[in-house]
């Protein structure tokens, strides 16, 4: 089993919507942009997503691992402790990763 088809990891797209019609995104992956990436997370806000738990790893991912590594640090700040960047898209679809299209 891949690791982004476990049900204790998930794989995070932080790039904007308009960005996915060109490449897609990672199979599997849920899309939530780098502006609404703590509002997602964060559990005290009231636009919590109940799929970010702290007892996942989260795996992030954007064009080129920048946005992925400053929605790392803002993950670790909310507490989470298992947060990883898997890079760009690009070296995901050059790895023959599964790509799901928009």
């Amino acid at each position: 089993m891949l690791l982004h088809e476990q049900d204790d990891i998930l794989v995070v797209d932080v790039r904007d919507a308009h960005e996915l019609e060109t490449t897609g995104k990672v199979a599997g992956a849920l899309n939530v942009s780098r502006g609404m990436l703590e509002f997602k997370a964060d559990e005290a806000t009231p636009m919590h997503d109940k799929i970010f738990s702290k007892d996942k790893t989260i795996v992030l991912y954007c064009a080129s691992g920048g946005r992925a590594a400053l929605c790392g640090k803002a993950l670790l700040d909310l507490g989470f402790k298992d947060v990883r960047n898997m890079g760009s898209i690009k070296e995901w679809i050059e790895a023959s990763g599964k790509v799901e299209k928009m």
